[in-house]
């Protein structure tokens, strides 16, 4: 349970052990692995970059709980960062008085490619379809109307 390679019965990989949590901080508990897939996934931008790349489109969302809360039909988008592939296509953020009531509803995501988005983790997911430097079509929702641009997905950081 302090690393190492989790195999199945027949002796096939299934995945990576990485930590116990234990009560009685002996080797007995609930042992956590990640998952072979994810392992594949990871491990070739680990060897060549050192750090796991992910794309991403630049913007910095509001928590899902908020925007569930506003009766929204995806993750709304509460910054855009200056220069990113979101900035380039034109997504526009959310702007908000000095007491964060909204005065200006910044733009609401909800589909990427194929892939339809209602939440942040369905936008991950969708996003983690592609790669950085790729255009992506992004679907969104600005002042109750349907829009689409391509937006050229970065790596996150």
């Amino acid at each position: 349970n302090s690393g190492g390679p989790l195999l199945d019965s027949s002796g096939r990989l299934i995945g990576v052990n990485t930590q116990i949590a234990s009560p009685s901080g002996a080797s007995a508990g609930i042992g956590f692995a990640v998952p072979i897939d994810i392992v594949s996934e990871v491990v070739p931008d680990l060897i060549r970059y050192g750090r796991v790349i992910r794309p991403a489109l630049g913007v910095v969302l509001f928590q899902d709980w908020q925007t569930r809360r506003l009766r929204l039909r995806g993750p709304l988008i509460d910054e855009v960062a200056d220069g990113s592939g979101a900035a380039k296509a034109g997504l526009r953020g959310t702007r908000l008085d000095g007491r964060g009531r909204i005065l200006r509803m910044g733009d609401v995501i909800v589909k990427v490619g194929d892939a339809n988005v209602q939440t942040s983790i369905d936008l991950r997911d969708a996003l983690d379809l592609y790669k950085a430097g790729d255009a992506v079509p992004v679907t969104f929702i600005r002042d109750e109307r349907m829009h689409t641009v391509d937006v050229t997905l970065q790596s996150l950081r």
